[in-house]
């Protein structure tokens, strides 16, 4: 699956067609994601007793597994769904993890060990 956590991807299919979101989970065995403010659901839940005495439950809405078929990546270049993932994987990573790991492939470069 090429669609990972923290990707900006947009609805291809479905009652949010065209909405952007971020991804929160992704689950590759299944071939599905959970995208924030996307397939909203109502789920009633049972009202029980937290550890500091209030109490929890009724009507609560969350997002709800959609398809990976259903979405696409966010080109950061120009903002529209791209099927490239390399493009939306690299803009992602942060500038700190670009320079660790130029730094750790530079390491190597320098004076070699000898064999034994």
């Amino acid at each position: 699956m090429k669609i990972h956590k923290d990707d900006r991807v947009m609805v291809m299919a479905g009652k949010d067609l065209g909405v952007v979101g971020r991804v929160i989970k992704a689950d590759p065995s299944r071939n599905r994601v959970l995208v924030e403010g996307v397939n909203r659901v109502k789920r009633h839940e049972k009202v029980r007793p937290t550890q500091r005495g209030g109490q929890t439950g009724g009507i609560t809405e969350k997002e709800a597994w959609i398809d990976a078929s259903n979405v696409q990546l966010i080109s950061p270049d120009d903002g529209k769904p791209t099927r490239s993932p390399t493009a939306s994987r690299t803009a992602t990573r942060s500038a700190c993890a670009r320079a660790r790991a130029r730094s750790s492939s530079s390491r190597g470069s320098g004076a070699q060990v000898a064999k034994r």
